[in-house]
């Protein structure tokens, strides 16, 4: 069978995928971003699109040529200037929809979140049941899945968040934070599988939920017993810090971040994500795992340790790190503006002493502002690495005796280097 997946880089997307490539399916992947994918998958055939922008059937009719079957595993958190949640949740996929109606192409399994149909505390959820009742509307064979928080081997967003937070001393509670009935992956994929059968059930919405409710908690604390940890200090963070943590989560993703603690998270959890699992495991046969079953059956291992710690030190690495390029760029060309030319001066620089301090303060402002902003991160990073080593040499040339001095300033730029190339390594959310 062909089958188009979109959201294919996606958590739920790239399991759906390997799944059905494993079992000698044919695959479509639409994705945003496939280049690594090409790389990674290159049995699949990959198309680079926008979900967001394809407002109209016509979009989609070359993208389903021979396409039997459709799983729309696309979704965002939340709107941002990368982020468009009615184009990809309702308006983008109403076309596909429209389209497979159109193609003959009856089995589409898409994806939904729990609780959507009962309860829409934001803009995510409000869209995600306009995407449902579009899909409803239409003469197909459809199934639409209601995931709770979907955890397994593979971690972004809830499940990252989960593991980083297990490799802190100090467990920060979120206040209002409601009940997780937690689903394993493997399950969700198996899900899928099962009703791309032929003969499998249609024009269902199912919710699909593990088999225990557990708090915000109870989820960090088996990841930690996992890692071999003991328990952890809790500490109930107020209402105004969480906030805060929210807001500065909500000003990452206007510079095209994608951190999982935004507002929308905010009320999606205060919601929770508890639902009836018992007709889905009735219909398909699949008893849901527990956390803890699933954790038990999975050695831990020296990758889940360091990208649990990593995870964390993530944001603070990016931020301190543009923080450092823009203050230094600041600083040359405002209240050290003397000093430097004085130091050029000496070097033997002459009149190009005043024009090089500003180029150079000009230099560590974009590549602070580049390195904060996502888009431009990876150009800015190797940017810093580049002008770090001009740095070094230009300094070692001119001024030897700057490896002498008291503080080390040319020293220093060593530790610099190897915070660059860590920023380098962690870059890639997936």
């Amino acid at each position: 069978m062909r089958v188009l997946v979109t959201g294919a880089t996606g958590l739920i997307g790239s399991a759906v995928m390997a799944r059905l490539l494993r079992v000698g399916h044919q695959v479509v992947g639409i994705s945003r971003g496939t280049g690594a994918a090409r790389q990674s998958q290159p049995h699949v055939a990959w198309v680079s699109l926008d979900i967001s922008r394809q407002v109209t059937p016509e979009h989609w009719i070359a993208h389903l040529e021979g396409v039997e079957a459709v799983v729309n595993c696309a979704g965002a958190l939340q709107d941002s200037p990368s982020d468009n949640l009615k184009g990809v949740h309702a308006v983008g996929i109403a076309s596909l929809f429209t389209a497979c109606e159109r193609l003959g192409v009856r089995r589409v399994v898409h994806f939904s979140a729990i609780g959507v149909d009962r309860e829409a505390p934001s803009a995510f959820s409000r869209t995600k049941i306009e995407g449902d009742r579009a899909l409803m509307a239409r003469d197909l064979d459809w199934v639409i899945l209601r995931p709770s928080v979907v955890l397994g081997r593979a971690a972004y967003g809830a499940s990252a968040l989960f593991r980083g937070l297990a490799a802190l001393p100090v467990l920060p509670l979120m206040p209002n934070t409601g009940r997780l009935q937690v689903v394993q992956l493997d399950d969700v994929v198996e899900t899928v599988l099962f009703f791309l059968k032929p003969d499998a059930p249609s024009r269902v919405a199912l919710e699909i939920a593990g088999p225990e409710q557990l708090s915000f908690a109870d989820v960090v604390l088996q990841y930690r017993r996992w890692r071999g940890d003991g328990p952890p200090h809790v500490a109930h963070l107020p209402d105004w810090s969480a906030r805060l943590i929210y807001l500065l989560g909500d000003m990452a993703s206007l510079l095209g971040w994608r951190p999982p603690v935004r507002s929308t998270a905010r009320r999606e959890i205060t919601r929770g994500a508890t639902g009836d699992p018992e007709p889905w495991s009735r219909m398909t046969g699949i008893v849901p795992l527990s956390l803890a079953a699933a954790l038990s059956a999975e050695p831990m291992s020296v990758q889940e340790r360091w990208f649990g710690a990593l995870y964390i030190l993530k944001p603070f690495i990016f931020v301190v790190f543009a923080a450092f390029w823009i203050s230094t760029g600041i600083l040359s060309v405002g209240p050290s503006y003397e000093l430097g030319v004085a130091l050029m001066l000496e070097g033997g620089a002459g009149p190009l002493s005043g024009p090089s301090v500003l180029a150079g303060g000009l230099a560590d402002l974009l590549i602070g502002i580049g390195i904060a902003i996502r888009r431009f991160t990876r150009p800015a990073l190797y940017a810093a690495l580049a002008i770090s080593l001009f740095y070094v040499a230009a300094g070692t040339i001119l001024l030897p005796r700057l490896w002498v001095e008291p503080l080390g300033p040319l020293a220093k730029i060593w530790p610099i280097l190897m915070l660059n190339l860590t920023a380098l390594a962690i870059l890639k959310d997936r």
